[in-house]
């Protein structure tokens, strides 16, 4: 699949778009970019601005065996289709998964359905570290009852790729078979060349940028998952790769070089994926990020109904929301649930954005109708005991 081609960009913006070409260096003080083009012939191209949109990549253990053919990662289009491809052979009956995070998640899902035997190792102890414990717990019991086997305190070691099916080791010397191992342990930013260029970096070293997605040097700007944002809870910059974030940032870029000064807030984080038949969805802070970011917080975990209790097809759902003891303000809120998780968490997202308080969002004028939630929202729920607790302690 391919969301638009280079020659669209040609012909309907009249976009120069140089595809198979590789820079390999910015000269800031020259306004210029070298590199090589798809003939192996070097070029040069000058610049009045220029917009650094390189991306992330995903970590591979440098490890032995991860090299070998039936390691794969899951970043671009291409990797999901040659993940397919070995799939459509037949021979994949079991797979290994290196991590437990959104795309892992996803992948566990995705192979399942296709009858493929899943497991899934990671070195942390964690199912998934920022989520509270009780819904974690949910989530792990998803995944049991999908048969999907998990391996936390599982740190790989190598991979022996001189046998089928792969044997999988870990630090200790366990080891575990699969037919196909799949790499999903993250991604980091592709700041060389922004970082050789002399520009500063941030978190993670992630290109910094400031509120107009202009970097150390004020002609060049950094927008995607090469670069930081500003943590619309702490102030502070933050490096969370997701795809709002990316696209927006793009776009004020562009606005920027065509004169529109545009000033983007920043992020709070706010994220959702599937497992199976459950909902997982995160805004703002976690209580030990809270902590470490200087405020002091409350948290409390509610489960209650995600529809009317009377009306049919209605779920389990969980709420776990953090706050401020000093300010009172909204910090984050967590939600795991079968429905209505995916969609609830834009509401303390926005407020999360506001700078409400626990009190005031409590006071939000939520909608109802039996079918889609009870007279009290989980959500009010969550910040009315959460208002309690704030005020006991």
């Amino acid at each position: 699949m391919v969301v638009r081609t280079a020659e669209a960009f040609r012909k309907k913006s009249s976009i120069d778009a140089l595809t198979g070409h590789r820079v390999e260096r910015i000269d800031s003080a020259a306004g210029r970019v070298t590199g090589q083009g798809p003939d192996g012939k070097a070029f040069a191209l000058a610049y009045d601005r220029l917009l650094i949109a390189t991306g992330a990549e995903p970590i591979v253990p440098r490890q032995p065996g991860f090299d070998h053919p039936q390691v794969a990662v899951v970043k671009t289009l291409e990797d999901a289709h040659a993940i397919k491809t070995r799939l459509a052979t037949g021979a994949v009956k079991t797979a290994l998964i290196m991590g437990m995070g959104y795309i892992a998640m996803e992948m566990a899902e995705a192979l399942r359905l296709r009858e493929v035997s899943v497991a899934m190792v990671k070195p942390r102890a964690e199912l998934l570290p920022w989520l509270d414990l009780d819904l974690a717990a949910t989530v792990r019991r998803e995944l049991d009852a999908h048969q999907v086997q998990l391996y936390t305190g599982f740190d790989v070691a190598r991979i022996d790729g001189g046998q089928r099916p792969l044997a999988v080791y870990d630090t200790n010397g366990t080891s575990l078979s699969a037919d196909l191992v799949i790499v999903a342990t993250g991604v980091r930013p592709n700041s060389a060349l922004a970082d050789a260029a002399g520009l500063q970096l941030g978190p993670a070293q992630s290109i910094a940028v400031d509120r107009q997605l202009r970097t150390s040097n004020p002609v060049i700007y950094a927008a995607g998952d090469c670069a930081d944002a500003f943590h619309v809870v702490t102030g502070q910059r933050a490096w969370i790769p997701l795809a709002l974030r990316a696209n927006r940032a793009g776009w004020a870029v562009a606005d920027h070089v065509c004169g529109k000064e545009v000033s983007l807030q920043g992020v709070a984080g706010t994220a959702v994926f599937k497992v199976f038949d459950l909902q997982v969805a995160r805004t703002g802070l976690t209580m030990a990020e809270a902590t470490q970011a200087g405020f002091a917080p409350a948290a409390v975990t509610i489960s209650t109904s995600s529809r009317a209790h009377s009306h049919p097809g209605a779920t389990p759902i969980q709420v776990h929301m953090v706050g401020d003891k000093r300010s009172g303000r909204l910090l984050g809120t967590q939600m795991v649930g079968r429905e209505g998780a995916a969609h609830r968490i834009n509401a303390p997202a926005v407020a999360l954005h506001a700078a409400m308080t626990v009190e005031q969002f409590s006071q939000s004028d939520l909608a109802y109708a039996p079918p889609f939630g009870p007279t009290w929202d989980p959500l009010l729920v969550a910040a009315n005991q959460l208002l309690k607790k704030m005020k006991e302690e």
